[in-house]
């Protein structure tokens, strides 16, 4: 069966290894099956729930599709553009907030997560955010959406949304349904320095991630100098409980090696950390600076860029546009 898969990625900068191994790597993965027809995002739209600066916005959306492409979204096999090129998505996004509820949007745990205390003063978008997310969803007619546990359940709403327009306007199965495509194993890359927190754009410490644009050496320094602990190599899984910077170490080899965490466990039990931060620092440094490097040779050519995203928008909204249009229709415009 063909799986239509639609996915996005904010241009927050800095593209991280959480960024790569949680969803980049997978859009790669996903591209490569036959039969699937993938639709890849720069999700400019929802970055402007918070405030952003015009100039830095710009090269954010460049860098991120600079990512896209050195880690092998091929603009042959996907279409990959940024959400502003392509007018369907706001047009939908006002349409599908008509149908939704307030009480639906009311349970978004996220809003409130990134709200906090003073929510009065969030911007509506933020609020209204899980709507774009929908119209971005169904009007690719998006069997299959590839999503981490922070959003799974605004693709539960979107699924809420479809099921209650073709309900509401008489036009079963109008709207596809999306199903989830969760990623179960190694979708929450951790820091370097606090195994507890997720590895984010945003630490302060610069030691705490791997950057897509780091050096090689960067890279060997990086990994070489992550947290650990002073207990030995675990032999079974049953010894990581308590130990999230060695689970988090040894998740990243086990991802970029493409095995089980068991298999990399029993590679490297009774070994020392040093022989395992020297593999492990190899291995990052093997997958993450050939993106590197393709990533800034694609930043220094802006126009290259720009036109992978003209192109894809133009794929995009010829789908887009006639999926709204189809939508009109239906609803009597």
């Amino acid at each position: 069966m063909t799986k239509k898969i639609f996915s996005g990625v904010q241009p927050s900068g800095n593209l991280h290894l959480g960024n790569y191994i949680g969803a980049i790597k997978n859009f790669v993965d996903l591209q490569n099956q036959k039969g699937n027809q993938c639709v890849y995002c720069v999700v400019d739209l929802h970055a402007i729930t918070l405030r952003q600066d015009p100039k830095i916005l710009k090269e954010n959306i460049r860098e991120t599709t600079a990512a896209f492409l050195a880690s092998g979204i091929d603009p042959k096999k996907s279409i990959i553009f940024n959400q502003s090129l392509v007018p369907a998505h706001a047009e939908g996004s006002w349409i599908l907030g008509c149908v939704a509820r307030m009480g639906w949007l009311n349970r978004m745990t996220q809003f409130k997560e990134k709200a906090g205390k003073d929510k009065e003063k969030a911007s509506i978008g933020l609020y209204i955010y899980p709507i774009l997310m929908t119209a971005d969803i169904l009007l690719y007619d998006a069997t299959h959406v590839p999503v981490g546990e922070d959003q799974k359940q605004h693709l539960e709403l979107s699924r809420d949304i479809a099921q209650k327009f073709n309900t509401d306007f008489k036009a079963p199965n109008f709207l596809q349904v999306p199903e989830p495509l969760i990623q179960k194993n190694f979708s929450r890359i951790m820091s370097l320095k606090d195994g507890t927190k997720k590895m984010s754009k945003s630490d302060p410490s610069d030691q705490s991630r791997i950057n897509l644009t780091d050096t090689k050496d960067q890279i060997l320094n990086k990994i070489k100098k992550a947290k650990t602990d002073e207990s030995p190599m675990p032999d079974e899984i049953g010894k990581l409980e308590k130990r999230p910077e060695v689970e988090n170490l040894l998740g990243i080899y086990s991802s970029l090696n493409n095995q089980n965490l068991e298999k990399s466990i029993n590679e490297f039990s009774g070994k020392n950390f040093s022989s395992f931060k020297a593999v492990l620092a190899d291995l990052v440094a093997e997958n993450i600076s050939p993106i590197s490097q393709e990533i800034i040779k694609l930043l220094q050519n802006k126009d290259y860029i720009d036109k992978i995203l003209k192109e894809g928008a133009e794929k995009a909204d010829k789908q887009a546009s006639q999926k709204i249009n189809e939508i009109k229709k239906i609803i009597g415009f």
